[in-house]
Order: structure tokens, then sequence, then C-alpha cells
């Protein structure tokens, strides 16, 4: 399988050239040239395998030419293997219709750990084939940072450089980051917001100072290995519920994009999707773009589900490219007049494109709160602030009662515990497998939001690569 830059002109990589890479050179992020596509017979034969079989079975088309079926089982078997229930992604029934899909039972209870579980194990395997050193270096608005540094601390040949920006993660997630000693774990809070981080890390991809002399790569959902083990967790819910027979819809809580275009990627490997709701909270760049065209970006709005305060989400741009018939030229433009102006208008096969399969829900706070007592007083379930944005969106989605609508329960509710408390008067407790959090030590690096600030840190700290 080869992967293409959604902007056109990098070079064409394989999967594992392109899991190294994260970033193109030319700014876009990689995609499969073109999607593997199941049958309904090939589908149906998934059903009741064991999650790390389903997981080889989706995943192998994206690997081809990097990794063989064995060895891959042997990966996810060792990834999800770490996981505190045996279906690794349980699904619960709350009604008649609606279900979660439960996606906190990896080793930092966040849906991230599916995917960066796996992703670690690759960057090793990978690695192994040569003599180079990887720089990672991530953004985070909360989880990805702490299921990125859980995943890579104490490798080999890695070193990881996570910025998260300063009192805008709750203190879970802060912990589950900074409690982790390894030598080769860096974490740095700056002052300002995810976005700012963001943008950090994407410079530092384009910056030829830094990429001439660190291998520098990527774990955030811009790196495609990440995203494509996302996808598996669609087909597992999509079985249980009854496909390939049987349409199921999923609400998703979002903010950069990754988790909902898995759903998409699943969709165009066959998996009968009826509609993919993607659910924002008032940092609504995205439902804006799918209600009507206008992807422009705000100031970010700070609110109790942190990782969904994001107004640039990058992961959009693969969407628009492969609704845009996949023209690199004319996507690197559009995206230029983007980081530009913070402003752009989807033009209408884009926009038409995405109705076909996407609608879009926001939720406030107060809209936040009542579908996380609705969850408590209704199924005696507790959600964390996002999931409930999720919830919120599938109960206002308007999908015929027939089918099933699956919203993905990103992380425990314990991370989250004041918003749960105020909504619920239940304060969810951390399970006893990260039960001692609060009594670890804590490092990190405080910088001002100053790029050159940033890199002259991991410029200090960073192996420079070989040769």
């Amino acid at each position: 399988m080869e992967y293409v830059s959604t902007r056109g002109s990098a070079p064409a990589l394989d999967f594992a050239g392109a899991t190294l890479a994260g970033l193109a050179s030319d700014g876009g992020l990689y995609l499969p040239r073109e999607w593997p596509r199941f049958t309904a017979a090939e589908i149906a034969a998934m059903a009741g395998l064991p999650y790390a079989e389903l997981a080889a079975r989706v995943m192998l088309p994206f690997v081809e030419g990097s990794l063989s079926y064995e060895r891959l089982l042997e990966l996810t078997r060792a990834a999800y293997g770490r996981f505190a229930h045996k279906a690794v992604t349980p699904l619960k029934q709350l009604d008649e219709q609606q279900w979660l899909l439960e996606l906190f039972h990896g080793p930092t209870l966040a849906f991230k750990d599916v995917a960066l579980q796996l992703l670690g194990l690759l960057f090793e395997e990978f690695l192994g084939r040569s003599d180079q050193n990887l720089t990672i270096v991530g953004a985070t608005s909360g989880d990805t940072g702490s299921a990125a540094i859980d995943a890579v601390a104490g490798r080999g040949k890695i070193d990881i450089f996570m910025i998260h920006p300063k009192g805008r993660v709750s203190d879970v997630q802060r912990r589950q980051m900074t409690t982790v000693l390894a030598p080769n774990v860096h974490n740095i809070a700056i002052e300002g917001t995810f976005d700012d981080a963001q943008a950090m890390v994407k410079r530092m991809f384009n910056d030829t100072a830094m990429t001439g002399r660190f291998n520098i790569g990527a774990v955030n959902s811009i790196n495609w290995a990440r995203l494509m083990a996302q996808v598996v967790y669609y087909f597992a819910a999509g079985l249980q519920l009854g496909a390939p027979h049987r349409p199921v819809a999923f609400a998703v809580p979002t903010g950069n994009f990754g988790d909902v275009f898995a759903g998409y990627v699943a969709a165009q490997m066959g998996l009968p999707i009826e509609r993919l709701i993607v659910a924002t909270n008032v940092n609504d760049i995205l439902h804006r773009a799918l209600s009507n065209g206008d992807y422009s970006a705000g100031t970010v709005t700070p609110t109790a589900a942190p990782s969904m305060d994001i107004q640039v989400s990058s992961n959009f741009e693969r969407l628009l490219f492969d609704l845009g018939g996949r023209d690199g030229k004319a996507l690197a433009g559009q995206m230029a007049g983007f980081e530009a102006s913070k402003a752009m208008r989807l033009t209408n096969a884009q926009l038409e494109g995405a109705a076909k399969l996407f609608s879009s829900e926001r939720a406030d706070a107060n809209d936040m709160a009542r579908a996380i007592r609705w969850g408590w007083d209704s199924a005696g379930e507790l959600l964390d602030p996002h999931t409930a944005i999720g919830l919120h969106a599938a109960r206002k989605a308007g999908i015929a009662r027939e089918i099933p609508v699956v919203t993905l329960a990103t992380a425990h509710p314990a991370k989250f515990r004041d918003a749960v408390e105020r909504a619920t008067g239940q304060r969810p407790q951390l399970p006893s497998r990260v039960g001692d959090l609060f009594d670890r030590e804590e490092r990190c690096t405080e910088l001002p939001g100053d790029y050159a600030a940033v890199t002259d840190y991991v410029t200090t700290h960073a192996v420079p690569r070989a040769g």
C-alpha cells in the first residue's frame, strides 16, 4: 500500500515510512492511495473474532509491504493485552436505541490508548530495522499526551516531547503525563491554547533546521497509523449490532476530527454506516463547516470538555482532500488560504459530499450537563463531559428508530470528576490500577508560548539523526 500527501507534492511512502514520518514534507497528511474495500461476506466472516484478531484483519490491507499478517497479529495481541476489559472496546446499552462504545479500558483511561498502544509497538518495530532515533513531538489537549507517553515510555531509540496548554487540561490528565519519569519522556507546559501547541508542532515538521538535524515523528492523529487503528472499533461495534446486514449510526465527540474520520474510513471499506454525527462543544468550527460550509476559526473558549477546545481540526483536511477529488494542488491552495486568513469556504463538492454521511450538533455547557444527568438517571451510567456531548448529539440526530445509534465513550468519567459530580452529585472513582496517581511525583517544564523557546528545549534534549 502506498501513501500520498493531501497536498500533492510530497513523495509517496510505504506504511512504515508514513508511520515514522507523521506529517508529509509538503505540510500535508498521508492517506492510502486508494481505500481497500471488504465484501459483505468478508465483513460477516469477522463476527465473533477476538478484538486483536479483528484488528489484524481490518488493518492488514493498510500495512501490506511493511508487515505480514502474522507479525501484525503479534503486535495487536501485545497492544490489546494491556486493556482491563477482555472485549477491549465493549458496548453498553442505554435504551432501546442508544448505545455506548466504551473506549477507555486502556492504561490511561481514554480512547487514545486503542491506537497509541499499537503505535508505540509500530515505532519500535520499524526503528529496529534502522540505526535511527525518533524524536516524537506532539501537542495534546489532554488525552493524547498521556496515552502516547504510556505507549513509548522507556522504549529504545525514542524521545517524546509532549506540549500541553498550561492550566487547560484536567488534573488527572496532567498527572497521567507528568508522573511518568522515564528518561525519554519530556513534558512541556506552554502559555496559550491547544491550537497554539498544535501550530508549534506543525511548524517544527516544516522547519528544515529541525528536520535536518532530527528524525521528527508524530503521535497526534496527523499520523495515519494512529487513525488506522481507530477504524477497528467501528467494525467491532457494527458487527455486534448486526453488520453487514444492519446499518449503524455513530455519534462522535469531536475535536481534531481524527476519531470521526476513522468512521469515514470504515464506511469506505464497506461497513454499513447510516450516519456519522459530529458532536462539538461551543468551539464549533466543525459544526459550522458541515452545516453551511463556513470553516473559520474563532477564539478558543475553555470548557469542561478540554479535548474539544479546538478551533483548527487537522484531520478535516483528509476529508476535504477525499471529497474534492483527491486534487492535492487544489487543496494545497485552499489550505494555504486558510492558514493565512483562518477562514475558508468549503467547495460545493466538499459540502455536498460530506452531507451524504455526516451531520453535526453543537452542545453548550447546559446541554452537556443535562446529558450527563440523563445517563445517570436513565441508565445508571456516569459519562465524562466529552461522551455526554456525543450523547446529546446522538439523541438529537433524528435517526430512524430501527437503527442503533452508538456514542463513542471517549474517556473514563473519573478523568473529569468535578464536572461529573456537579451534574449528578456522584464523584467517579479512579480504577484501582491508577488509584495512586495523586501520590506520584510530577516532572514538567514550563515554557512561554514561544516557538524558539520550545525548539531550543527540544534541541537540547533530543538525540540527533545518525550520519
